[in-house]
């Protein structure tokens, strides 16, 4: 019987010691923060006319489904908060900022969006008479896409119906949120079809972040991509094709940065410059989409890391 209550004893000071280390072990609640609401590719995951076995597996349980690319910004302290993409999965996205972040009076303080691709803007729509359709939602585009949305059906309408209010964006121009958060556009070039395409600077009141979801080619911009990440504290890069192996198309009409060829640049890098690099925009085919792909478990003992949903970071 002495045994025995020794035994629970124990058992109870040890349960309540465990218990007081997990409390601590939480993440603090952040007064300013990113947050990562989607990670994939345009065509999302699982991805139209895929029957390989990355998007079978989903339909089969094996995997889970991921939105597509789009981060939020979150001010808990001033009750504000931002979207930057206007995803295809922004219904769900805008409502993932409203009960897991911030619940606030107006669905969403302002949309940021880099260019005319459908992955980035199109998620417009549910802004229209047809789903919220409400007024005076902030838009945030450079010249060539508030031209865009302006003369061309349907988002056309959303601007005569003033369900959206097109904000001005310039190339380097600082807008600044409130007295904590500022969100600063610059070109990169990309497959500018019918817009341009901008990044962002995401600067808080301790750290900064860099967007840059959509590139042709790191060699192709004016900026040094490496002198770029060591400025900041996060770097959400682009990384939608892993290899030039992965897809059976021409990868001239689909440019962009190859994670492998993001690694080679900045493999002779100190690691805490490595550290800052979050890969992201994810195509279906990519292996290191998958948490528990060898690929992306390589990259990441090299020091790099990647986006994924849910994950939060201090600004």
């Amino acid at each position: 019987m002495k045994y025995f209550i020794s035994s629970l004893l124990i058992f109870l000071f040890l349960s309540c010691d465990k218990k007081q280390e997990n409390k601590e072990n939480l993440p603090k609640k952040f007064e300013q923060y990113i947050t990562v609401l989607g990670i994939a590719q345009d065509g999302g995951y699982p991805h139209i006319g895929c029957q390989k076995e990355c998007c079978n597996a989903i339909y089969q349980n094996k995997r889970k489904r991921k939105s597509v690319v789009a981060l939020g910004l979150v001010d808990t302290k001033n009750k504000q908060k931002w979207l930057f993409e206007a995803t295809p999965d922004m219904h769900t996205q805008l409502a993932t900022l409203e009960n897991n972040h911030l619940k606030t009076n107006s669905i969403i303080d302002g949309v940021f969006l880099t260019h005319a691709h459908i992955g980035h803007y199109t998620g417009l729509m549910y802004f229209g008479r047809e789903a919220y359709g409400k007024q005076n939602i902030p838009v945030f585009a450079m010249p060539k896409m508030r031209n865009y949305l302006t003369t061309n059906g349907p988002w056309s309408q959303l601007v005569s119906l003033q369900n959206i209010k097109l904000k001005k964006l310039q190339h380097d121009s600082t807008i600044v949120l409130n007295n904590q958060l500022k969100v600063t556009p610059f070109l990169v070039p990309h497959r500018d079809e019918f817009t341009e395409t901008v990044g962002y600077k995401i600067q808080g009141k301790h750290k900064t972040a860099l967007f840059i979801p959509d590139i042709d080619k790191w060699q192709k911009w004016k900026r040094s991509i490496i002198e770029e990440v060591k400025k900041v504290d996060y770097a959400f890069l682009d990384a939608t094709f892993l290899n030039q192996k992965e897809v059976k198309r021409a990868m001239t009409e689909v440019p962009h940065p190859f994670i492998e060829e993001t690694v080679q640049l900045f493999k002779d890098e100190i690691i805490i410059v490595r550290d800052k690099i979050i890969f992201i925009h994810f195509n279906h085919t990519n292996p290191a989409l998958q948490k528990d792909s060898k690929e992306r478990k390589a990259i990441e003992k090299l020091g790099f890391n990647f986006a994924n949903e849910g994950d939060n970071f201090e600004l």
